[in-house]
């Protein structure tokens, strides 16, 4: 290895380990920069290189380094950055009370993670007092806001404040105060979003619009998506081999007789429309119907490993039990944790959850009413607690997962 291509692994070696940008700038300045030669291979490796860095971290170089300023608007160098994203946890996430309109969003980052990802107190200001965060995806999230009746939908990026105005489909300004059944899925060279909407006609179906962000449009998919007789719980979806999954309440409104009496699980295809019932875990259906229990599904595993599954996590009378599905054709569930809330080592008198829920495939995150608090799954972390801050935002919170990246709203990503 070159001595300047050392000094860049160095550059990066040091950046995870101190986390200091400024530091790093002037460690970079007066080695790496000084050299009287620069080969365009060099340059090529410290673009890769930089490109690992978060948006945040980026844009704090930008203000002494016209290198990095630059880097920030080559479509090649952010194509890069979103991708390189993708491989990486999200390292911070919102809060807000699961109220109507406003959501009182709240900011926080997983331990060790503040100084490499944030979002500045303007645009959190902003998203408090004005939007309710309905999703995000790869750096991106969809919010809404209600003006004389009349609901705006945006798609905008945290870290760099660029945002796009999304058309309003017509289930949605005709119904501005109905909660809205929707969901964002940004990959490396498509956006794409799913709203499902009640059929008049058959209150177990809903229709499903995909907004497309290359072509600018909602487009209907021809296939009705069929969801059994419960209510099902939208704000939760979890999306995987195209197809996107959602779990139905478990509230004992449904007659016994009925085939729907117990909790159960829907998919749709994305691809040809198909909808399918999945059952939950056996052990996780016994006791469903007392009103303690909730029940919610969400990624497991990481996105870069190739056994990527659907893990079922259920509190019920403040114990925690999750499944991980390992055979989707029969069902197959293996339990992997059941913990009391208070066997996990948190130092709360009479600890009460308003919320929960899995983050980077491997870690339980919920709330309490005063504070937000990290369980890991697996590994090292295993039933490790952490805690991660206080909280405002009262009962019945959720949780939106963030990672920083430079992602444009209305540009296409390269497949790199």
């Amino acid at each position: 290895m070159s001595c300047r291509n050392s000094r860049v692994t160095l550059f990066a070696i040091l950046y995870m380990k101190i986390g200091n940008p400024f530091f790093m700038i002037d460690f970079f300045s007066r080695s790496l920069l000084s050299q009287p030669v620069v080969m365009a291979t060099s340059d090529d490796m410290l673009l890769d290189v930089c490109s690992w860095l978060p948006a945040k971290s980026i844009y704090k170089f930008k203000i002494v380094s016209r290198l990095f300023s630059d880097f920030a608007k080559e479509t090649y160098f952010i194509s890069k950055q979103t991708q390189n994203a993708l491989l990486k946890d999200d390292t911070c996430f919102f809060i807000q009370q699961d109220a109507f309109l406003r959501g009182n969003n709240e900011f926080y980052h997983l331990r060790g993670k503040k100084l490499s990802s944030g979002v500045s107190n303007d645009v959190l200001q902003f998203l408090s007092n004005s939007a309710k965060i309905l999703a995000s995806s790869n750096g991106l999230i969809l919010y809404q806001t209600i003006h004389q009746n009349r609901v705006a939908l945006f798609i905008s990026n945290p870290a760099t404040k660029f945002w796009l105005s999304i058309p309003t489909p017509k289930p949605v300004s005709e119904n501005p105060y109905a909660d809205i059944k929707i969901s964002l899925k940004c990959d490396l060279d498509d956006c794409m979003m799913f709203l499902f909407y009640t059929c008049p006609d058959d209150w177990y179906s809903y229709y499903c619009k995909v907004y497309l962000f290359k072509e600018g449009v909602w487009k209907d998919k021809e296939e009705k998506f069929f969801g059994g007789g419960r209510n099902l719980i939208f704000d939760a979806p979890v999306h995987h081999n195209g197809v996107i999954y959602f779990i139905s309440d478990s509230f004992p409104y449904v007659e016994r007789e009925s085939v729907y009496f117990k909790p159960y699980i829907m998919s749709y295809d994305l691809n040809n429309g198909k909808s399918r019932n999945l059952k939950v875990a056996k052990e996780a259906r016994r006791g469903s119907h007392d009103f303690s229990c909730e029940m919610r599904i969400f990624n497991w595993g990481k996105i870069t490993s190739s056994n990527r599954s659907i893990c079922l996590v259920r509190l019920r009378k403040s114990v925690f039990t999750i499944w991980v599905l390992m055979k989707y054709e029969s069902s197959l569930w293996r339990k992997i944790l059941k913990v009391r809330v208070k066997a996990m080592g948190i130092i709360e008198e009479d600890p009460i959850v308003t919320g929960f829920t899995v983050l980077n495939g491997d870690l339980l995150i919920f709330a309490t009413k005063k504070k937000v608090y990290s369980y890991g799954l697996k590994d090292e972390q295993y039933m490790r607690i952490q805690e991660i801050g206080e909280h405002e935002c009262e009962s019945n919170v959720s949780f939106i997962s963030y990672s920083s990246t430079l992602r444009t709203c209305d540009v296409k990503v390269e497949n790199l």
